[in-house]
Formats: structure tokens, C-alpha cells, sequence
């Protein structure tokens, strides 16, 4: 519904939303009353910050700054469901058990005013700064956010690791204190050519039908995506690790910003690279070189790729 108002805004009123105005029209609002109000804010400040992300956007893409034009946010499709947040404030520790609270107008239909959700043994409750409700493929996920102190640097900035994204070796990885190591990308291939056979043999049939899913679809896509999440952590460490074993200070990510689609390879083969989530790897990188206070740098791939570090 808040998309939906901030879009007539933007056609009929040919300007943009301002930050507290859906929280003004919607708040009374029975689906609204229906969520706990800081869950409901939140959703509706996440529709004000898209809509200020696009006209943002749109001055970059106006100044040449980008190249494609970019898109309005559009409408969830029918039946679609939408992340729901909870800063610390609203939640509360129960023998154990983290408590949730609902909205008002839930406990009117259902009598229920919270539900509650276990607190995983390796996070502490006073760390947490927000929780999640992530719908993901028919199934709902929660995701806890929470502080996390960035360590001390212990590698030396001079000490440098350049990493080359690929095909067959995922990641290659030169550094300039004489060490080297490979990341196979062999099994990520692999499981990507099992899904997408298994997504081929599902939809044999079906191709009359725009947007086919089904049960089985979600459930092969979320234990792909498990498998994907899973190599990129175990690839990340790997890299950290060496950093932190050989006292490196500084990555150097070799990346084509245009995406590996402006690559020409074979229908085969492109089909294989293009769902390889190497970009998700390069944030995760990045998020542990963060962590663990190494330097992280992304340049163009062909500067990794053509240049050594003895060519001074």
C-alpha cells in the first residue's frame, strides 16, 4: 500500500514522497494496526528510502554518471510478501526466547499479542540492534543484525593479495610475499547445471504460464541458494585466512563493473557463469577484510589480470 501511495504522489503530484508522510496517511490503517507501529515504520520509511534512492539515481543517471536509466519502484507482485524488521527496542528476553510483539488489531482477531523465537547460543541479546523476518521461497528466515567490533589490523599494508575472478578456478590469488592459491569453482558449476536441469525438467510443460513456480521450484531454489551461501562463506575465510597467516594488509579485487554478461562466451558456458555469484563473494570479502581491519581495493579486472606485482 505504501508503494502504491508514494507512485500516484510521483504521476499525480510530479513529486517524491517526504520521509513521515505514508506513516501520516497510513496510521490508522487496519493492516497497519495489524503490525507492532515500530515494524509498520519501518516498512514504510524502507518505501521513502527506495523512492529517494530512485531520484538520486535519477540525478546520477542525468549527469552521465550511469549508464542505464533507472526504474521507479514497482508494485509486490499478487500475493508477494515483504521483509519485516524490528529494532532492539521493540523486542524483549524471555527465559531464553526472544519476544516479538504484534500489533493491535491481531490481538483483536486472534488473541495473541506476540509470538517468541529462541536466541541462537553464540549471539548475545544485548548485541542484537534489529531483527528480520525474511519470506524467502515459501519459507520465512529471520535474520538477527548486531555490533560487531572491527579487530585490530595485524597485517602490513605493503603486503598485498590480488585476487582474479574465473570460471574453472573461482578465485585466483597471487599475493606479493611469495605466496599463491586457487579457488576451484568447479563444484559451484556444478551445482548450478543440476538446478538448472532440475528447474528445466519442472517447467517442461509449463511454458504457457508466465512466472510458473511451484512447491518444488522453492524448494530446490533455496537449497541452491544454501549451497551457493555456503561455498561463498567457506571461499571468503579461506581468503582472510591466508591474509591473516601471511600477514597481508591490502586485497586488490580485479572486477569488470559491467557484470560478466559484456564477456562473449558460449551459450553453454555462459549459462554456467552468469548465475555464479561472484559479486556476493567480492561483498563478503569485503565485509571480512572490514572485520578484520585489511584494506579492501576493487579494480578493473584486467589490471589484476595483466600486471604482476614484479613489474614495479
Amino acid at each position: 500500500m505504501g508503494i502504491y501511495f508514494a507512485r500516484q504522489i510521483y504521476f499525480k503530484a510530479n513529486r517524491y514522497i517526504s520521509k513521515f508522510e505514508l506513516e501520516k496517511e497510513y496510521k490508522p490503517n487496519i493492516h497497519y494496526k495489524a503490525l507492532h507501529s515500530q515494524a509498520a515504520q519501518q516498512i514504510l520509511r524502507s518505501v521513502y528510502e527506495s523512492f529517494k534512492s530512485y531520484k538520486e539515481l535519477i540525478k546520477a543517471y542525468r549527469k552521465g554518471k550511469i549508464e542505464n536509466i533507472p526504474r521507479l519502484p514497482k508494485y509486490r507482485k499478487k500475493g508477494g510478501l515483504a521483509l519485516v524488521s524490528y529494532p532492539k527496542q521493540a523486542l524483549r528476553l524471555i527465559d531464553g526466547n526472544i519476544r516479538i510483539p504484534l500489533g493491535s488489531q491481531v490481538k483483536c482477531w486472534f488473541g495473541i499479542d506476540s509470538f517468541r523465537l529462541p536466541l541462537p547460543s553464540n549471539i548475545e541479546f544485548d548485541e542484537i540492534r534489529e531483527l528480520r523476518i525474511l519470506p524467502r521461497n515459501r519459507c520465512f528466515y529471520v535474520e538477527l543484525v548486531y555490533k560487531k567490533e572491527i579487530e585490530t589490523p595485524s597485517g602490513e599494508p605493503e603486503n598485498v593479495l590480488g585476487i582474479d575472478p574465473g570460471l574453472d578456478n573461482w578465485l585466483t590469488c597471487v599475493s606479493n610475499v611469495g605466496t599463491s592459491f586457487i579457488i576451484d569453482g568447479k563444484h559451484i558449476k556444478s551445482m548450478n547445471r543440476w538446478y538448472n536441469k532440475q528447474i528445466s525438467t519442472i517447467k517442461q510443460g509449463q511454458a504457457h504460464l508466465k512466472g510458473f513456480w511451484s512447491k518444488d521450484i522453492a524448494a530446490i531454489t533455496e537449497k541452491r541458494n544454501r549451497q551457493m551461501r555456503d561455498g561463498i562463506n567457506k571461499a571468503a575465510r579461506l581468503v582472510i585466512h591466508h591474509c591473516l597467516e601471511n600477514q597481508i594488509g591490502r586485497v586488490i579485487f580485479g572486477w569488470n563493473k559491467g557484470g560478466k554478461h559484456e564477456i562473449r562466451l558460449g551459450k553453454k558456458i555462459n549459462s554456467e557463469f552468469v548465475p555464479i555469484p561472484t559479486a556476493r563473494l567480492k561483498e563478503r570479502i569485503a565485509q571480512l577484510c572490514q572485520q578484520y581491519g585489511i584494506e579492501f581495493i576493487e579494480t578493473e579486472e584486467s589490471y589484476t589480470s595483466k600486471t604482476s606485482f614484479s613489474d614495479g
